[in-house]
């Protein structure tokens, strides 16, 4: 029987593109998300993931709950019985962090251990019932029963702050994050890892993404930023289409070809791809494992916008600015490892990034909203 896996924060951008490719893998998502990255649809669904069923041809389970709520988290484990959970539920954007580090550390932090909490611990010598059996038609020490114990959490490059070498592998030092986001990642990351040295039945992939970006080739589903995009890419789009005078590139003095930043772009359909991997990973009893999720590949903010400008026919205005604090000037990975251990490779390059993210934004140019 088909494994069910629960998604938090599965509305969102990458969780959308994850529970499509989990429904197209043949398992049985389950999706929590609170709206508040995430436009409402028709169905009582959010309309990415109504989208996600359109594009599937296969329903899936919604709830709308916030992972903080614990009385909520509970309720769900007594509904269904889970084989793994893939956590993506949190607020990600790192210039608000540093404004409201709080509460980025109130729902981040926060949600993060109500959810661990709430996976059951399993009882032993239990051998229990097929996957999706709800827990309220079982004997009521059930629940303990339902142990999930297996988790892939959404974690970012940022963990690595400031690279003391290129390409960053899985051993550079973390930790030294420059903001509230990043240290978030980095101490759910710790707390994961903790946990799985203390009870051994725990089984943890981290995965370290690095730029999504991108879309389903559809262009039905894909980034919708809510009001100013925090990404360069959703922004150089939303000039592409009209909707942003010009871009703003923060600095051209950093050591790099051009002087613009470096990063590495990943396509969002390749980071959800790498979950699956992951999922498949977990059922080795794998322990805590790490992997970054990148191309290897950097290129520089004008190189984008050049990538853009050809994806689109359109040109794309920008304006060199001061630089950004918190910025550096190169970023991209090392994906050998997720290459050995996880048979996950990225398949897509620069033009088909961008090809599909300008479908996406043709298609919808406000996004998921009708407005």
């Amino acid at each position: 029987m088909a494994e069910t896996i629960l998604v938090t924060g599965g509305a969102g951008y990458i969780g959308s593109h994850c529970v499509l490719e989990l429904l197209q893998a043949g398992y049985v998502p389950v999706v929590i998300d609170n709206f508040h990255n995430a436009i409402r649809g028709s169905e009582e669904l959010p309309e990415s993931l109504r989208r996600v069923q359109e594009i599937a041809q296969r329903p899936l389970l919604f709830q709308e709950l916030d992972i903080t709520d614990e009385a909520a988290l509970q309720e769900l484990f007594r509904k269904h019985r889970f084989s793994a959970v893939m956590h993506f539920a949190g607020l990600k954007a790192v210039g608000e962090s540093v404004q409201k580090p709080l509460e980025y550390y109130r729902v981040n932090l926060t949600g993060t251990i109500r959810l661990l909490e709430a996976l059951p611990a399993p009882v032993e010598g239990w051998h229990g019932a097929q996957s999706g059996i709800s827990a309220g038609h079982c004997p009521s020490q059930t629940m303990k029963a339902h142990g999930v114990r297996n988790i892939v959490f959404s974690s970012s490059a940022t963990v690595y702050g400031d690279p003391k070498y290129l390409p960053l592998d899985e051993k550079h030092p973390v930790g030294g994050c420059t903001n509230p986001y990043g240290k978030s990642k980095f101490f759910i990351e710790e707390m994961i890892r903790d946990l799985c040295r203390a009870e051994r039945d725990w089984n943890a992939v981290l995965l370290r993404y690095f730029n999504p970006i991108g879309a389903h080739e559809s262009g039905m589903i894909g980034e919708d930023p809510q009001g100013i995009p925090n990404n360069l890419m959703p922004y150089v789009a939303q000039v592409a289409v009209g909707r942003r005078e010009f871009l703003s590139v923060f600095g051209n003095d950093y050591k790099t070809d051009d002087g613009t930043g470096v990063r590495d772009y990943i396509h969002v359909v390749d980071l959800a791809k790498g979950h699956i991997a992951a999922l498949k990973k977990l059922k080795e009893n794998c322990g805590c494992k790490i992997y970054n999720l990148g191309t290897g590949t950097g290129y520089s903010v004008l190189q984008m916008v050049r990538a853009m400008e050809k994806a689109s026919g359109r040109e794309i205005k920008y304006r060199i600015t001061a630089r950004r604090e918190g910025d550096v000037a190169s970023c991209y990975a090392d994906p050998a490892l997720a290459e050995r251990e996880l048979g996950w490779k990225a398949a897509f390059g620069l033009d088909k990034m961008c090809e599909d993210l300008w479908r996406w934004q043709l298609q919808n140019p406000t996004g998921f909203s009708k407005n």
